[in-house]
């Protein structure tokens, strides 16, 4: 965290002051100046950004329950680790309620559905291109939304909506590793391929491949570091 400081972090004026402080901090994370088991330095922070403390412990309930950070008492802000166990667990569930949710969506999107979800995809490619990860993570969740919707289950909906928000981290971090968002692109263009031809079984193998795909590289990802971190200790 000390490499960075605020000033150089392009920041978004439409933002709250909390909503900066979140962005700010995740950001830190997904990309390793903040590492697990490390301490947020809330004074720092407060410091940098010329504010009182209040907005940062508001920033901070927010990412808790997001999953990125754990709060203890005297202890503050410390990154919360990420483990393979906690990996596959989140993205099991998610596959399975994604999966059924897009099995019952297939017979119910409209062209205008579809369309959508094309040009959605063409949004994704668009960022991909760019390394916008913040970007394509914001329209990959409105590509989701599309089918989790159309599929008329309002419980799903909210139960996915609230499982993905606590482990927003999760998605994040494999959403930034190489190569990942253009996988993720061919991926929803099958998906859409499959919607388009009215292919309910297939459509939910695809869901469900691609949440497990996601799995994948972070756990790949999570052995790579356990083992880089072995070597240097």
């Amino acid at each position: 965290m000390q490499k960075v400081r605020v000033l150089d972090y392009p920041v978004d004026k439409h933002l709250t002051l909390r909503e900066r402080i979140v962005d700010f901090i995740k950001d830190s994370v997904v990309s390793g100046r903040l590492k697990p088991g490390e301490r947020v330095p809330e004074q720092e922070i407060a410091g940098n950004f010329g504010i009182s403390r209040t907005p940062i412990r508001e920033a901070f309930r927010q990412l808790e329950s997001e999953g990125f950070i754990t709060v203890t008492p005297r202890k503050g802000a410390v990154v919360s680790p990420i483990t393979d166990k906690d990996v596959s667990e989140f993205y099991s569930i998610k596959s399975l309620l994604e999966g059924f949710a897009a099995r019952t969506a297939c017979a119910k999107l409209t062209e205008k559905d579809l369309k959508k979800l094309e040009s959605l995809n063409a949004s994704m490619a668009r960022c991909a291109e760019k390394n916008d990860v913040k970007g394509f993570f914001k329209v990959d969740a409105q590509f989701h939304d599309a089918f989790l919707k159309a599929c008329g289950n309002e419980k799903l909906f909210i139960l996915i909506h609230q499982l993905v928000q606590q482990f927003e981290r999760f998605r994040i971090t494999a959403m930034s590793l190489p190569g990942r968002m253009q996988d993720s692109v061919k991926q929803h263009e099958e998906i859409v391929g499959a919607f388009k031809r009215g292919d309910a079984v297939l459509v939910e193998a695809l869901v469900k491949a691609n949440a497990e795909r996601g799995r994948d590289v972070l756990v790949e990802e999570i052995s790579k570091e356990r083992v880089k971190h072995a070597a240097t200790h």
